[in-house]
């Protein structure tokens, strides 16, 4: 704690939580900040609606330093409307300065960058999260089903990777799946990996048993590494009906590995995939998640086609095109040349 350490090859400090799960209050970040954020040339900040990045941006004024935010969808009017007094009164307190005296805003998509000017914030520039592209995918593929404790089992499966949280309406994914598998050839199977809200995760299973796909649904828990690829190189299909996301970067490691996805239009990567053919882009009700999730599990031709263009757009999302973007941005922001000149020089560093 407050020393400097390694996180997964990253140096790293971690401070002490003195306060709430959700607001994350620091007094050993807030100090080292202030004794130690001048040593930097710039500084970039994740998420708005939590103690760490008010404190760094607070500290950053203060000391003159630059600073470039990330929002995360914080700022998104789905988010801002759950528990939306403690949030309006955290944006009046401190996140509109903090937004307000970024020298960036850092957007993952157009559409987050669109809400925010809505919003009467023009100081938005938009550089996607990046993806690793694996390079041979038969490596991912040898174990059917992708390690759910069902390796014999050689059913196609559709895939959902995310933090167990409503946002992410997963209540739908399982009943538009009941609504789905009666139509398609082969016995599906709907395998749901990650974790969270003890009380949502109940709930979703309890909406399998009430949709009579209990068996056929698979909860997995939390999985990363080579868990993780295994289920993403054995997936037929990935889903995703959340009701806001400012990205979407399991759709986008879905689509690295092959893998077409059925997403809702609250999946602010949805536009890029639908645009190259690679996704089924539709709404986050049940009647029309339903209607595309059954066409994909029943086109056998048409996920094989969608696949090959997934992984020709993750292959844009590439890290190394995003952190040439994020090195001209920082760039820029230090030498106080603005942002349209971060974006000439983000193209230029690429080409």
């Amino acid at each position: 704690l407050n020393a400097p350490t390694e996180w997964k090859g990253v140096p790293a400090l971690f401070f002490r939580r003195n306060a709430t799960v959700s607001f994350k209050y620091s007094r050993g970040l807030a100090s080292w900040l202030h004794r130690h954020v001048g040593d930097f040339d710039v500084v970039h900040v994740h998420a708005v609606l939590s103690h760490a990045p008010l404190a760094a941006a607070a500290a950053c004024r203060a000391h003159q330093v630059p600073y470039i935010v990330r929002p995360l969808g914080t700022t998104a009017s789905w988010s801002l409307g759950r528990k939306a007094w403690r949030k309006r009164v955290l944006m009046l307190a401190a996140g509109h300065r903090a937004l307000d005296r970024a020298a960036a805003i850092h957007c993952t998509s157009a559409g987050e960058a669109g809400d925010l000017r809505a919003q009467g914030y023009d100081n938005t520039t938009v550089i996607p999260l990046g993806v690793d592209v694996p390079v041979d995918l038969e490596e991912y593929r040898v174990q059917p089903h992708g390690g759910t404790g069902r390796v014999a089992d050689t059913s196609p499966y559709v895939l959902s990777l995310s933090r167990l949280d409503p946002k992410k309406n997963l209540e739908t994914l399982i009943r538009a799946f009941a609504e789905a598998r009666p139509h398609a050839g082969p016995p599906w199977r709907l395998v749901v990996a990650g974790d969270g809200d003890p009380q949502y995760a109940a709930a979703l299973r309890e909406a399998a048993r009430k949709a009579d796909v209990e068996a056929h649904v698979d909860f997995v828990g939390w999985v990363d590494g080579a868990g993780k690829q295994a289920l993403l190189g054995g997936a037929s299909l990935f889903a995703l009906p959340s009701h806001h996301e400012n990205f979407g970067i399991a759709v986008l490691e879905a689509a690295a590995y092959g893998v077409p996805s059925v997403v809702s239009r609250g999946v602010q990567l949805g536009d890029s995939l639908e645009s190259a053919g690679a996704a089924w882009l539709t709404g986050s009700d049940l009647t029309s998640f339903g209607a595309a999730l059954t066409a994909a599990i029943s086109d056998a031709d048409e996920r094989a086609r969608r696949a090959v263009l997934a992984r020709t757009v993750a292959e844009r999302f590439s890290w190394q095109r995003v952190a040439t973007q994020l090195v001209a941005l920082y760039t820029a922001v230090r030498q106080g040349v603005g942002l349209e000149a971060s974006r000439h020089a983000g193209v230029r560093a690429e080409a």
